[in-house]
């Protein structure tokens, strides 16, 4: 038997009558249909030509459609296969929601599937039982950014050291590129009773010359560093005091001569947060890394231009999907420091730009007893947390 059927169900309901259409070529005790009626053939064949008819007519309607998603819907609902519950499309300029952090997110190589709590600070240093990943996961440290335009109108052309004379520089143009790459990993894990983690982090910040002939790094500093995190989670004025980190960290140029420029410090920071805030302190003490060894000391001053800590400011307003943040150093007795101003914001989806501004002294440590104000603007691969 040659025939046609179409659900019992289908009522009047055209569309859910060609949606459901079915053919077949079998001996009647072959046949079972179920919840579907047989059609009369001629019915069935004037069904069909409808059905092909209807279709080509929401095939072609769909071409003109310009959105992606949208132009796929069209084509389901054309074939009938349109169904209840689907998530709705995301719109080409809707920018992704960072209210709550990614879990994995963060990570070189995330895969932005699940959620974490409201804590930033427990995000990015993985501090609460949702967020621990175990040891040697990469994370991002400090921002990440590429600058195209870094615009200095007065740069440093004769850097000087006090032990080691000055190095003069010729053609620096005023407007430069600039980028910080950083990331950490998580070396010890849970030690002293779930109290204590041991990370290591690199953070590599360059200033390189694009614009002018030969396009030279006019700088480059490096900075290894190792910590242990204590766990703490204590309140304080009205904030709570996440962790305490005691680190160690050298920072350096890697040249020679009286280019060269280095230190080493031993650190506490304490980092506090209240909702989209937060707050790290950080003084440290400079280790000199010559003691006897009979080498002179590269920038013997360098404490009266960085003070003996820095103070950094993090704030993200709620369902904006801007942050800011502020690094602030100061040696009161000189009065000599410096302030850096942060500002992350949407361009498209999950691409963001970054405004940096910075005035005073050691923008980078060639520049280290140099007084300065610079402007940047480029895109942000990652914020501080």
């Amino acid at each position: 038997m040659v025939g046609c059927a179409v659900p019992r169900d289908a009522g009047s309901d055209i569309s859910t009558a060609l949606s459901g259409i079915v053919c077949f070529n079998a001996t009647p005790r072959d046949v079972t249909l179920g919840p579907m009626k047989v059609l009369h053939p001629v019915s069935a064949v004037a069904l069909l030509l409808v059905s092909v008819a209807v279709r080509g007519q929401g095939l072609e309607s769909c071409k003109s459609i310009e959105d992606d998603i949208a132009r796929l819907a069209c084509y389901d609902r054309a074939a009938g296969r349109a169904g209840e519950g689907a998530p709705p499309p995301v719109l080409a300029d809707q920018p992704i929601p960072e209210d709550k952090p990614s879990k994995a997110g963060d990570f070189v190589g995330g895969d932005n599937k699940a959620e974490a709590g409201g804590s930033r600070l427990g995000f990015k240093w993985e501090l609460d039982d949702d967020t621990r990943y175990g040891v040697l996961r990469f994370r991002t440290h400090k921002p990440n950014y590429f600058l195209p335009v870094s615009y200095n109108g007065d740069p440093n052309e004769t850097p000087m050291s006090p032990s080691l004379g000055p190095s003069p520089t010729t053609d620096l143009r005023d407007i430069e590129a600039k980028f910080q790459l950083s990331f950490k990993t998580k070396i010890v894990e849970g030690a002293l009773r779930d109290r204590i983690d041991v990370w290591a982090a690199y953070t590599q910040q360059s200033n390189w010359q694009l614009y002018s002939p030969s396009a030279p790094f006019r700088e480059t500093n490096y900075e290894p560093e190792v910590m242990a995190l204590l766990h703490t989670d204590w309140n304080l004025l009205g904030l709570k005091l996440r962790f305490i980190n005691f680190g160690f960290v050298h920072q350096s140029n890697g040249r020679g001569g009286a280019q060269s420029r280095s230190w080493n410090r031993l650190y506490a920071q304490f980092a506090l947060e209240r909702g989209g805030f937060a707050m790290m302190v950080r003084p440290w003490y400079r280790v000199n890394e010559n003691i006897g060894r009979g080498v002179p000391d590269n920038n013997p001053d360098i404490l009266t231009y960085y003070g003996h800590g820095d103070l950094t400011l993090f704030y993200r307003p709620e369902g904006s999907g801007h942050s800011y943040a502020a690094v602030i150093r100061q040696n009161f007795s000189s009065g000599k420091g410096s302030v850096q101003f942060d500002w992350r914001f949407p361009l498209y989806r999950n691409l963001k730009g970054y405004l940096q501004l910075f005035n005073g002294y050691g923008e980078s440590l060639i520049d280290y007893n140099y007084r300065e104000s610079v402007f940047g603007l480029g895109i942000s691969l990652s914020d501080w947390m």
